[in-house]
């Protein structure tokens, strides 16, 4: 009776995310890769249990996603088992090898190791004793979600965490006048409320890309973006699939025709073997201190350091990166984050240029600042949504074709996600550090993070080991390159300074 339930319950795949299910190839898969260092340690029973009790009442977490003529199914696995999912690694360790560079040898392993297909696309592998503490190295599927809604839903594991919104079921046979929407809205002002460092820290940052895209709502464009969202819209409508085909023949031309971005030794055929690193974080208080400094935001000042530093490592290597820019796709969101525990994908891609050329750091965050308000307002975020949509209603061959020129004109994926100012537990231990890796399509040989996390901000890199064979290397120049920003910004005269 169970199996029948469960086929009654299988629901079909939204064509955006049946896109990133197919975007898996043999030098990229669509893997969110992350890892949580935990002190003191805890065991694996109680990481099985809050994940059994917290993440499973998510059901996108017990379902598997499955391939059919027009797509793809998410259904149930019968043979759903949390030992499969919630597991512990022994962490091997090379003779003169540091735990942490043993970590970053597993996670680049894990993040080059596809997920088993047979069962639902995610798993928690915990390392039990990793310096005085614990280890966990998270892998989920693109399909299931992006960074936005996973970072929503995996936080709620914490101590404390929220639950999904529950729905209420119609009351009278004549049906609620309350539509589901209008239910999940009010269910999520319940239970949302510990979510605020999210809105704050996420919705806010981007409420000049998005303004674009908002005004667009109740035009052909939105409502294409609604039906290629949701799964249960039927593709007819003649004159409307008519609009949203024409629309994005002209973003693939478009796209087609931007211009690459300089050449250098970070672009080329990647092997598949993916390497990590990270760094260790420093305050964000003296980010903002600095990025007040110099009237510009947080971001910018990320992002110049960001690109300071692979432009010092490619100098360092004997190649001149003066006057050189290289292309970064940087996610945006396109939804309420109160309706971020739905899972799935909504969010669009913006080309973000990154100065590497330019050596003079104040020179430089100017520059990504410039930048940056040329993309806000873009309606450009939106409509790459609908491409990554459309394509997911294409052969696979068509697919990798448009993907491919995303992959053309672009070296890197980069993503900033804002965490809570205050450092949250685990089962009882404080997870004192957290660091995920994006995954890239297409050849792109290379992702960027940063994550702010209680009271610090990382900068992380995962890269194809034939292009960047020492990801390290450039994450060891990032926070020198803070520094020395830092102690520029210091010397200029400051706003109500004496100038005698």
């Amino acid at each position: 009776m169970e199996d029948v339930a469960h086929a009654a319950r299988a629901e079909r795949m939204s064509r955006v995310d049946t896109a990133w299910l197919r975007m898996d190839n043999d030098v990229n898969l669509m893997m969110i890769v992350g890892v949580w260092l935990l002190t003191p340690a805890i065991t694996i029973s109680a990481l099985r249990e809050r994940v059994q009790d917290k993440l499973l009442k998510y059901d996108r977490f017990r379902q598997k996603a499955v391939a059919d003529a027009m797509g793809a199914q998410w259904v149930f696995d019968d043979r759903f088992d949390i030992d499969r999912h919630v597991l512990t690694t022994r962490l091997e360790r090379k003779k003169g090898q540091t735990p942490r560079e043993a970590l970053q040898l597993l996670c680049g392993s894990l993040a080059s190791t596809p997920l088993d297909s047979a069962h639902p696309l995610w798993q928690f592998q915990l390392i039990e004793h990793y310096e005085g503490g614990s280890a966990v190295v998270v892998r989920i599927h693109h399909c299931i979600g992006d960074g936005i809604a996973l970072t929503s839903v995996i936080m709620s594991i914490t101590d404390g965490g929220t639950e999904p919104p529950k729905r209420r079921k119609r009351s009278s046979a004549n049906g609620d006048r309350n539509s589901d929407s209008d239910r999940d809205r009010n269910s999520d002002r319940d239970s949302d409320s510990d979510s605020d460092w999210l809105t704050d820290a996420v919705l806010k940052p981007l409420t000049d890309f998005t303004v674009k895209a908002v005004a667009m709502y109740g035009s052909g464009i939105s409502k294409s973006l609604e039906m290629l969202s949701n799964p249960q819209e039927p593709l007819h409508g003649g004159a409307q699939m008519a609009r949203t085909g024409v629309q994005v023949v002209k973003d693939i031309v478009a796209l087609a025709a931007m211009p690459n971005d300089s050449p250098t030794r970070l672009k080329g055929k990647p092997s598949g073997i993916k390497v990590v690193a990270w760094c260790e974080p420093i305050p964000l208080d003296v980010v903002k201190a600095v990025s007040k400094g110099l009237n510009c935001s947080i971001n910018d000042v990320l992002l110049a350091c960001a690109a300071g530093a692979i432009g010092r490592y490619l100098a360092d290597l004997g190649d001149d990166p003066a006057g050189k820019e290289i292309r970064a796709m940087v996610p945006v969101n396109l939804r309420p984050i109160d309706q971020a525990w739905k899972l799935g994908n909504r969010f669009g891609l913006a080309p973000l240029v990154l100065p590497i050329g330019i050596a003079n750091p104040v020179e430089r965050v100017y520059a990504v600042h410039a930048r940056m308000a040329d993309l806000k307002g873009s309606y450009q975020p939106l409509l790459a949504f609908t491409i990554l949509a459309m394509t997911g209603l294409l052969i696979k061959p068509v697919q990798d074709t448009v993907l491919g020129l995303f992959s053309s004109k672009t070296t890197a994926v980069m993503t900033n996600v804002p965490g809570p100012a205050e450092a949250l537990k685990l089962c009882g231990s404080t997870l004192r550090q957290s660091m995920f890796w994006v995954p890239a399509s297409g050849d792109v040989g290379m992702g960027v993070s940063i994550l702010s996390y209680g009271g610090g901000v990382q900068f992380g890199l995962i890269t194809d080991q034939r292009l960047c064979p020492d990801p390290q290397a450039i994450i060891d120049r990032f926070v020198p390159e803070f520094e020395t920003l830092l102690m520029v910004t210091m010397m200029l005269p400051w706003s109500g300074q004496d100038a005698g």
